[in-house]
């Protein structure tokens, strides 16, 4: 069974296609890259699934159910947790706070609880976000305010709060973006072992071919809000029409 299933997906502002009837489908554990020039409709395609965008036309199916018209919280709350292209962290608030932010979803409303001061739900809380850190290689910042730390901890800070809500999928938007080369493949290595580690599907925008192919099972490819390839890695970037869409015609 299909983790992801979108049909006939499409999406328009002002009279511009940001979608086109897209079909898509994800199978679980796996990692599914997309490729695409800039304003292609990679995000467009991350927000209508996250549920930021409400789309024109077609379906989005998680796990069997409809994700249309739920709110970007209730979709979390299904199992899909996602990063941005530009960090959306409490830059006042440390690594360990921000973490614990990731685990709100999973907080159990017990007022009982609250009024004898109990902790056991807290502290188990803070176990899973220690092991997130652990995990990451954060421990030298889990005091640290995020706007202190260098920007290749922030994305990985960010990375570790999506994680912390125990996602099925993870969508992550340009995880490499605007990091040096050693924190990349520290990145990719990462990302690889959330997968097996979280037994999590995972749909990765990036730009960096060399990274997506690499980390990729299958990849797809988008220009002018269209699904124009969809392949193996090998597959899509030998494909004539995205050759077309990153270098032009001859």
């Amino acid at each position: 069974m299909d983790l992801l299933r979108i049909h006939g997906l499409s999406i328009s502002f002002g009279g511009i296609h940001a979608l086109q009837e897209v079909d898509l489908n994800v199978i679980p554990q796996e990692i599914l890259t997309v490729i695409g020039p800039n304003g292609s409709g990679k995000t467009t395609l991350f927000n209508c699934i996250s549920g930021v965008y409400r789309p024109d036309r077609g379906e989005i199916f998680f796990e069997g159910e409809s994700l249309l018209g739920l709110s970007p919280d209730a979709v979390a709350q299904k199992g899909i947790a996602r990063t941005f292209q530009n960090l959306r962290l409490f830059l006042h608030m440390t690594v360990l706070d921000n973490l614990l932010l990731g685990r709100h979803i999973k907080f159990k409303k017990n007022p009982l609880n609250a009024y004898l001061r109990r902790r056991a739900e807290e502290l188990r809380h803070r176990e899973v976000v220690e092991e997130i850190i652990d995990f990451l290689d954060l421990q030298a910042y889990r005091q640290s305010r995020i706007s202190d730390c260098p920007y290749g901890v922030q994305k990985r800070c960010e990375i570790g709060r999506a994680i912390a809500m125990e996602p099925r999928l993870l969508l992550l938007d340009e995880p490499f973006a605007g990091l040096t080369a050693e924190e990349k493949e520290e990145t990719a290595y990462h990302i690889t072992e959330i997968r097996g580690r979280y037994k999590t599907a995972i749909i990765l925008v990036e730009h960096d071919l060399k990274i997506a192919s690499r980390l990729a099972h299958r990849m797809i490819a988008f220009d002018h809000g269209e699904l124009i390839a969809e392949g193996s890695p090998e597959e899509v970037q030998r494909s004539p029409e995205v050759i077309t869409a990153y270098v032009g015609e001859d």
